[in-house]
């Protein structure tokens, strides 16, 4: 992540006139993310804005605009929050949820592997945050290192649903037709394809994350994107354990079922994974490795893929083609090549033979399994959140569990008092397990800078927001030697240590203590110009400024206000009336699309119905707009868009009886 700083001396950029942009946090291919404050509801926000040479395409924008409107429907706890998304100075940017940690793929770079328990963890609560997208009816389609964020607390949090897919909407992509998107180093073997992928593709492309977890490295590698994408269609995964021996089968055997060729051999559902986790977890056999072990492989190449897979997978594979210019493969690369016609008894008896050892293999490496997988599992962690350092380390010496403690600045919490458990309370471990806590050391501090007397406002808030210091306000003050409109000094005093969420006030210089300048808002010019001549001071310039509450021609302040040496030059500030907005052209758009681009210009929107015959090409358009598109209107104004509705078919008929008569409307 970079530090750079994104505003420069007393030119802080800000979107929608709410988003303060402070630096700059990633960078991307076709966005960077910044570190902003949101100034409406003073907290930090993540802005990710599009490169401006993207903006112009309408491929990029639709994806851009895609990933907001997946992301801000899916409301859980491992899901990176979207609140808002706009258009500005010729680009596109999308406003999310602030995770001060780390990506999944720069922890694994600072770390190497993780240990096998912290990455079942990890894949539980990404598991969650796909199985809410998917109950929601959004296929990820990217899901990689990179796009998992762990926060400071250690929580896992997808993000980037820039290229997701709606579940209901199989033909709504972004490309043609059997094009692949994502990442080749964690497709699924049908993306990889170009086939319709659904939430088990998701899973498999978790899978390879959890590989990469436990091992350090992904399963498939290879010189380019179309080698390593060829690799996941034809070639078997090497077992994890072949790189980290201390991969513990159970969790080896979940990672094979996740990276089944054939969608039907993996988990069913993201719940379903969850739930074998949690047995892992839990010190349980995980369903994955139960099938493994009581499966059926009445052949040695099923054996083999089984032993290297870690899960029967039985199904067959179909003669495929990739798109492009990966060929999967025609036929099984495990099937066994037939015996030549015409052997004799000899041969029949060796078969015999060679199945007898093969069961007898099979046997031994299921029991091995067994054995090997066999852990006492019979204490249960207790509740340690609350109790002291050593009061928590005590109560895990007493039930022969190791403790290891980190320290973390709290709010609330006194110094010394533990507030976050890893493992949780309940979960089951076996003796010399190790328990991780976190220690309260109070509220985290930072100290004033003392060099920020001379700087303008934006500048010391900038400073101070890098440091984390979350309350920053600003007061006017006299001053005889601070030029007017810069920081003074700071309340608390500068070079003090003080807690993050004090309270800052930067005190900003007016100038010089003086007479009162007259308060002449609302007067007409010539009169506002007699108040400053009879109180002795000049009048300067008129200054236009837009305003919906003070009428056009009528003062609205002065320049400078509140007090001032005689003879001191003071501007007028007269309305110029209502901001003008020109109504942009929104015919033939939808009407979600025309209601969004016409509020952002600061316009009302009401919707007026028009029915068209059905099949109408206008049916969901916008066929209509008054004011018409160029129009000079007040901000605020109501724009009417006509939407064409699909007119309701209506059939008579009629029976006639020898006595009566029925007449019967259909719908």
């Amino acid at each position: 992540m970079s530090s750079e700083d994104t505003t420069s001396a007393g030119a802080q950029r800000v979107l929608s006139g709410r988003y303060e942009i402070h630096r700059r946090i990633a960078r991307g291919g076709m966005a960077e993310v910044f570190l902003a404050r949101d100034r409406s509801l003073d907290r930090p926000v993540a802005v990710k804005v599009l490169f401006p040479e993207f903006a112009t395409d309408p491929a990029f924008v639709e994806r851009f605009r895609r990933e907001a409107q997946a992301a801000a429907n899916l409301s859980h706890p491992n899901v990176v929050a979207v609140y808002d998304w706009g258009a500005e100075d010729g680009t596109y940017f999308i406003v999310m949820e602030f995770v001060d940690g780390q990506s999944l793929a720069d922890v694994m770079r600072a770390t190497g592997p993780l240990h096998p328990r912290r990455a079942a963890e990890v894949a539980f609560e990404v598991a969650g945050a796909l199985g809410f997208a998917h109950s929601r009816g959004v296929v990820h389609r990217d899901v990689k290192p990179g796009n998992v964020i762990i926060s400071a607390s250690g929580v896992a949090k997808v993000t980037d649903f820039g290229i997701a897919r709606a579940l209901s909407s199989p033909s709504e992509d972004l490309t043609a037709a059997g094009a692949v998107m994502g990442t080749a180093s964690y497709f699924s073997p049908e993306q990889a394809q170009g086939f319709p992928v659904d939430a088990r593709s998701d899973l498999y492309s978790l899978g390879v994350v959890l590989f990469e977890m436990v091992t350090g490295r992904a399963p498939f590698t290879g010189d380019s994107p179309v080698a390593i994408a060829y690799k996941h269609v034809q070639e078997t995964p090497p077992r994890p354990s072949e790189f980290v021996a201390a991969v513990p089968v159970g969790l080896e055997a979940v990672i094979g079922r996740l990276l089944a060729k054939q969608p039907d051999n993996r988990y069913l559902s993201a719940d379903d994974l969850r739930a074998d986790l949690r047995r892992w977890l839990d010190g349980q056999t995980p369903i994955a490795l139960s099938a493994l072990q009581q499966a059926s492989v009445p052949d040695p190449a099923a054996t083999r893929m089984a032993m290297a897979v870690g899960v029967a997978d039985t199904g067959e594979q179909p003669a495929t083609r990739m798109v492009g210019t990966i060929d999967a493969p025609v036929d099984d690369p495990y099937e066994e090549e037939a015996p030549p016609r015409g052997r004799t008894g000899l041969f029949v008896g060796l078969l015999v033979v060679l199945l007898a050892v093969v069961a007898a293999l099979a046997f031994w490496l299921v029991k091995s399994l067994n054995e090997a997988d066999e852990v006492v599992v019979d204490i249960s962690v207790p509740k340690l959140v609350g109790l002291t350092r050593d009061a928590a380390k005590a109560k895990l010496d007493e039930l022969n569990l190791k403790a290891t403690f980190t320290d973390e600045a709290s709010e609330t919490a006194p110094v010394g008092e533990v507030v976050d458990q890893n493992p949780p309370e309940g979960t089951k471990l076996a003796e010399g397990d190790e328990v991780s806590l976190k220690v309260s050391t109070g509220p985290a501090t930072a100290v004033i800078p003392a060099d920020l007397a001379g700087l303008s406002p934006e500048e010391a808030h900038s400073r101070l927001s890098a440091l984390k210091f979350t309350k920053v306000t600003t007061q006017d003050v006299n001053d005889d030697v601070v030029e007017v409109g810069k920081v003074v000094g700071t309340e608390p005093p500068a070079g003090s240590t003080q807690p993050l969420s004090t309270p800052i006030v930067l005190k900003v210089s007016i100038g010089p203590a003086g007479d009162p300048i007259p308060n002449v808002a609302g007067k007409s010019q010539s009169q506002a110009k007699k108040l400053l001549a009879d109180a002795d001071f000049v009048v300067g310039d008129v200054k236009l400024q837009a305003s919906s509450d003070v009428d056009k021609g009528l003062v609205i302040g002065t320049d400078p206000s509140g007090s001032a040496p005689q003879g001191t030059v003071v501007n007028l500030i007269v309305s110029s009336g209502p901001e003008q907005v020109t109504v942009p052209g929104v015919k033939g758009q939808s009407e979600a699309d025309a209601t969004a681009v016409l509020k952002s210009k600061n316009l009302e929107v009401e919707v007026k119905p028009k029915s068209v015959p059905a099949g109408d090409p206008t049916v969901g358009r916008v066929i209509d707009v008054d004011p018409e598109a160029g129009s000079s209107v007040d901000a605020g104004s109501t724009v009417t868009i006509t939407v064409g509705v699909a007119a309701v078919s209506s059939t008579t008929t009629s029976t006639t009886a020898a006595a009566s008569t029925t007449t019967t409307t259909g719908p």
